[in-house]
């Protein structure tokens, strides 16, 4: 069976992150502040498969997760929503290779 190849842009969901091409975690309210090279989301989820120490990708940055307010893998509302890390800070590295 061949690899998966990368998503491309067209391909890339707006309200995600990636890594290695395939999306590790669904974003909700995502603010780039481009002055302060950082990206802070309100809330983290399906991120069970996100590999914190490792760079990701989100929309055209490269990211790499520094900072977590509060993580779970509870929310009695949504069962679905696997590890789920709100107030996080990610530094952005650079924009990635299209």
């Amino acid at each position: 069976m061949a690899p998966a190849k990368p998503s491309t842009t067209s391909e890339r969901k707006n309200d995600a992150i990636y890594q290695r091409g395939e999306i590790v975690a669904q974003v909700v309210d995502p603010q780039v502040d481009i002055d302060a090279q950082q990206v802070c989301f309100a809330e983290l989820s399906n991120s069970d498969a996100l590999l914190l120490p490792d760079e990701c990708e989100f929309q055209a940055y490269r990211i790499i997760v520094r900072q977590i307010g509060y993580a779970t893998k509870e929310d009695k509302q949504f069962l679905h929503k696997g590890r789920i890390l709100r107030d996080v800070t990610a530094k952005i590295l650079g924009y990635r290779e299209q």
